[in-house]
């Protein structure tokens, strides 16, 4: 994710400032996955929204607007997904483990799979069981679809040895637990694959970022990378315009804080010194 204030012209209407968050989708389009706005006092004044102060005298309020939508959903399938379904990150999924029981109709194998659910449940996990008469290979398929992060596969042989197989969704690694450690050990693999899920995404937003001096360069870019470009501009609406149109349809996601134009530096399109160094991106 990148965050920063918008420009001028991609601001919420009205707005003194508004601020975003900008997500890269796999295909190197950004996605604007929340914003804030702050108003100021231009709506109050509109609409006549007053309050009476300390010395008894109205005054305009100032407001502000923020929240993100259901579009970050969008955002977790299209970043994490693959290509068997959801990769869901662990501390936001609905469900975090489905225990599948192998040879379920065998002796002991079924309440022993509902002892474990039960013994996770109780350690706080978000657990299911699929019990139904699907054979484990539909059962490993529909989880793995619903992104669950993890899967415990527990059978004849595995209550025979005190263990369970802990499969891990984003990576689909096999790991054997011994039945007495499970809680612990199944609290450790699922902050493993919530830091590796997230160092995977911040890895590709990293280097899908690049850097242009000229629209020659950032059009041979656009045409032959995926990701974000960062360019120096000079501040005017009308050669974002310009931008837009010579990329095909790249328009500047956000100020970047971190790099600051200095004096002699000049504006990618117009040439004229450069005001601020700004992402540009094509989006959803």
């Amino acid at each position: 994710l990148l965050k920063g204030k918008k420009t001028d012209k991609e601001k919420f209407a009205g707005a003194a400032a508004t601020y975003t968050i900008e997500a890269m989708m796999h295909d190197g389009k950004a996605l604007q996955s929340g914003t804030s706005h702050n108003f100021g006092d231009g709506f109050a004044k509109a609409f006549g929204i007053q309050y009476t102060d300390s010395n008894n005298e109205l005054q305009y309020v100032h407001q502000t607007s923020w929240g993100m939508s259901t579009r970050i959903i969008g955002a977790i399938i299209m970043v994490h997904g693959d290509d068997s379904g959801l990769v869901l990150p662990p501390r936001i999924a609905p469900t975090q483990v489905m225990v599948v029981p192998i040879a379920q109709k065998k002796e002991g194998v079924l309440e022993k799979a509902n002892e474990l659910t039960e013994r996770l449940k109780k350690a706080g996990y978000s657990v299911k069981i699929d019990d139904s008469e699907k054979s484990p290979g539909w059962k490993f398929s529909e989880q793995e679809m619903l992104g669950i992060p993890t899967r415990i596969e527990i059978g004849p042989k595995d209550i025979e040895q005190n263990q369970v197989v802990v499969v891990r969704r984003d990576t689909r690694e096999k790991i054997v637990v011994s039945l007495d450690e499970i809680e612990t050990k199944l609290g450790e693999i699922l902050e493993t694959i919530q830091k590796d899920m997230y160092d995977r995404a911040k890895a590709f937003l990293d280097s899908h970022i690049d850097f242009a001096e000229t629209m020659d360069e950032m059009n041979e870019k656009f045409n032959t990378k995926r990701g974000f470009i960062k360019a120096k501009w000079c501040g005017s609406a009308e050669c974002e315009d310009e931008i837009k149109a010579a990329t095909g349809g790249a328009t500047t996601r956000c100020i970047c804080k971190e790099d600051q134009v200095k004096d002699g530096d000049t504006c990618i399109f117009c040439g004229k010194q450069a005001k601020h160094v700004v992402y540009f991106g094509k989006a959803y």
